[in-house]
């Protein structure tokens, strides 16, 4: 018998109770969603003062990651849509403890970036109320965002539409806008491609500036995988996820890297700094009528779109490991409309998170939840690189049919994927700012493994089952 779909049937089984809502549209819009957000609109500006203008090749590096990433996924999800995504695919190709760590660092990961989404947020309400506490804000926006995922899929969908929306219409506004002022008639002398190379030259800190803010690149490129996670909800995953996973890094691409080139020759790269999004100082500096305050809701519909996407996979991501039996039975439960809203109330335990770093240092709160982030979600980036070297063979070995979505130039893209990735990762050990990516991620990845161990001791018929499972799906 070959390898079929019906083959991850015991995961596509346990995972059911959710609702195939999401069209192909609304998918597409859901990845843009959670990459264009904070790290584009507010890290961006981090990342300029690292690498200065050559941040674009930052950012042109982390897209080559990126779609190498993709192009991973991409075939695995087509092979096997499931809510668990690559999570399941670590445990059934690789093993369980793959599947087991991979799951419970990326919902720690999304938990954090769900805390980093709500530190921006207060830094863009002061813009109109400087006076106000950031505490009301992120009680408000958060209660929103809470009762939008715990409603339906359906809701969210459409919400994370509008929401991706407003922010593809802003950014080609952007765009437009930028290279009218930049190459049209009445350009301002001040203004174009000579800002590329003043101040210090195109690489003023050289070419480390320019490597570590790679790894900014990436947090912002981060969510783009959440196509793959919410194709357990899609209506037609086989048909959606392709055009779907196409469309989103074609304009990711071209968005973050037009949009930055844009930026630098409007702004000199000096005084991109964190106080404020480097896009509302554009405006501020041009003085369109009102750009500052319209840019500045913009992004602040980017920081809620990305909360709004983060709340929605990491509750899925929890929902996952419970019916893998890798967390309590009750996080794995549904209401009467589909949604695991237990999972939903412990995955925004990173509101609470952000709100105490805001409260004790507020001044380095977006860094440090940056830090904390990045560490879960670039592990589970790398598991995917790896378990798609286990994925192809043992698919190929089993005489698997013919998929629609093919990583190309495997295995070798795929090694250098994962490689790039890693020396990327490896190297915020000699960065004071993200030295906490590793202090932090090392020792939890230690933790995890050693819950597992304890977990696999106290389940051992579940262990036995979900290894029983996995063979059976490699070899009938």
């Amino acid at each position: 018998m070959s390898l079929k779909q019906d083959q991850f049937q015991d995961i596509m089984e346990r995972e059911k109770g959710l609702q195939r809502g999401l069209t192909t549209r609304q998918l597409s819009m859901i990845a843009i969603g959670g990459a264009i957000g904070t790290g584009l609109f507010l890290g961006s500006g981090m990342a300029i003062g690292f690498a200065g203008p050559s941040v674009i090749v930052s950012y042109a590096i982390g897209a080559i990651i990126a779609l190498l990433l993709m192009g991973c996924l991409a075939e695995m999800t087509v092979a096997h849509p499931t809510t668990g995504s690559f999570g399941a695919h670590a445990e059934r190709y690789i093993n369980p403890w793959a599947g087991f760590t991979v799951r419970y660092s990326y919902w720690f990961s999304l938990v954090c970036a769900v805390g980093t989404e709500v530190s921006a947020m207060s830094v863009y309400m002061k813009y109109w109320f400087p006076d106000v506490p950031g505490l009301l804000w992120v009680v408000l926006f958060s209660a929103a965002l809470i009762y939008v995922n715990a409603t339906s899929v359906n809701l969210f969908g459409k919400v994370e539409y509008w929401f991706s929306m407003v922010k593809v219409i802003a950014i080609v506004a952007f765009i437009i806008l930028g290279a009218t002022i930049v190459f049209g008639t009445n350009s301002h002398p001040d203004m174009g491609l000579q800002n590329l190379t003043n101040d210090g030259g195109f690489f003023p800190n050289g070419a480390w500036g320019m490597w570590i803010a790679i790894f900014i690149s990436l947090f912002s490129y981060l969510s783009i995988e959440m196509i793959a996670v919410s194709a357990g909800e899609a209506k037609e995953p086989e048909k959606a996820v392709p055009i779907a996973l196409k469309s989103a890094v074609v304009r990711l691409v071209l968005f973050y890297l037009l949009t930055l080139a844009l930026m630098l020759m409007i702004i000199p790269w000096k005084q991109a700094g964190g106080d404020k999004s480097p896009f509302v100082k554009v405006f501020e500096l041009i003085n369109f009528p009102g750009g500052a305050g319209i840019m500045n809701f913009v992004v602040l519909t980017a920081a809620l779109s990305a909360m709004n996407s983060q709340l929605y996979i990491a509750t899925r991501m929890l929902f996952s490991l419970s019916r893998a039996g890798f967390a309590p039975a009750a996080l794995g439960s549904v209401n009467k409309k589909g949604v695991p809203s237990k999972a939903l109330a412990l995955s925004t335990v990173g509101i609470a998170i952000a709100t105490i770093i805001n409260t004790v240092n507020p001044d380095n709160a977006f860094i440090v939840m940056i830090s904390l982030s990045s560490f879960g979600a670039m592990f589970a980036w790398f598991m995917v690189f790896v378990t798609h070297l286990y994925f192809r063979r043992k698919w190929e070995q089993a005489g698997g049919r013919q998929l629609p979505v093919r990583m190309i130039g495997y295995p070798y893209l795929t090694i250098f994927g994962a490689l790039l990735l890693a020396a990327v990762v490896l190297s915020t050990w000699f960065q004071p700012e993200f030295k906490d990516t590793l202090t932090l991620g090392f020792p939890w990845l230690i933790f995890i493994t050693i819950a597992y161990f304890i977990w696999k001791k106290a389940n051992p018929q579940a262990y036995q089952t979900s290894s029983d499972a996995k063979k059976q799906d490699i070899t009938q």
